[in-house]
């Protein structure tokens, strides 16, 4: 048996033009050695291998039947090999059929993932988006496993150990219906907490979050009296009833069903991140996808 650990990749490169040129000289020539340096490694490929390989003939170099047995499983062989450290092509989206897979909620699917489709379908009319619920705990996981490119979450909360790039700063606004009879600018803090709210629950039936927080600071309580999953079900609420919401800006900018004021309170914002795995940092149709949306994020 043949240890692969310890054969010099070298040795079989020089094997594999030698049993193409059939002469010291010109794979000498091919390879840039010297003719000592082939016929040296001629001699240790023969130790190798138990066989001669290659014989003096008429008309050049013969190869032996154990030479033979091995000249294509070689060439082939070096053939994956090349393509295997060669550089990837460029990524071209005109031409690509690529699928790409990635995490996101409602309200980053509307405010990220809208905004770069018509770019991406232009631009790449063969790829194919599977947009995913995202599920904060599994961001890590899914992402190593490469069973997502790439997810949208809020700096803080993010798993670590993924690459990440910062797409905007987002802010909260105060959302009801057009002609909401309550609704106007320079609403009071008492007047604000007069209304009825729906909120957007990140534990899912909660009617607790940080706007909850801003006012319990200031001794002061709201009426939240209905709180969904998902932020498309509150954008239908806001236009059908006369309750209201704090929202991200971005998510209801040029919604003309709705009116939206600058809230009476001020409630932190949060900067939404785009995630990502080592493992397709480098890769140009994962580069060419990431810098699409950022750009039009």
């Amino acid at each position: 048996m043949i240890n692969l650990r310890s054969l010099d990749l070298n040795l079989l490169v020089t094997l594999d033009v030698l049993l193409a040129e059939r002469n010291v000289t010109r794979a000498a020539r091919r390879l840039n050695y010297s003719q000592p340096s082939v016929s040296v490694h001629l001699a240790k490929l023969r130790d190798i291998f138990g066989d001669p390989l290659l014989l003096p003939g008429p008309r050049g170099m013969q190869a032996t039947a154990r030479a033979e047995e091995l000249r294509q499983p070689l060439r082939e062989a070096l053939e994956s090999l090349e393509r295997a450290v060669t550089p990837g092509r460029p990524f071209n989206p005109a031409e690509s059929e690529h699928t790409w897979r990635v995490a996101a909620s409602d309200s980053s699917g509307a405010t990220i993932l809208l905004p770069a489709m018509t770019a991406i379908r232009a631009a790449a009319p063969g790829t194919r988006l599977a947009v995913l619920d995202l599920v904060p705990s599994h961001i890590a996981k899914q992402a190593e496993q490469g069973e997502v490119d790439l997810a949208f979450h809020t700096e803080e909360g993010s798993p670590p150990g993924l690459r990440r790039r910062k797409l905007f700063a987002e802010r909260y606004v105060l959302a009801g219906r057009a002609g909401h009879p309550r609704l106007r600018a320079r609403l009071t803090l008492a007047e604000f907490c007069e209304l009825e709210h729906v909120m957007m629950s990140p534990d899912r039936g909660g009617f607790h979050g940080a706007t909850d927080d801003v006012l319990a600071n200031a001794g002061l309580k709201r009426k939240v009296v209905l709180s969904v999953p998902h932020f498309l079900l509150m954008l239908s609420v806001l236009a059908s009833t006369d309750l209201v919401a704090m929202l991200p800006s971005r998510l209801v900018r040029n919604t003309q069903a709705l009116q939206v004021i600058e809230p009476p309170l001020d409630v932190p914002g949060y900067d939404m991140v785009m995630l990502w795995h080592e493992r397709s940092h480098r890769d140009p149709a994962h580069q060419w996808l990431r810098e699409i949306i950022a750009t039009l994020a």
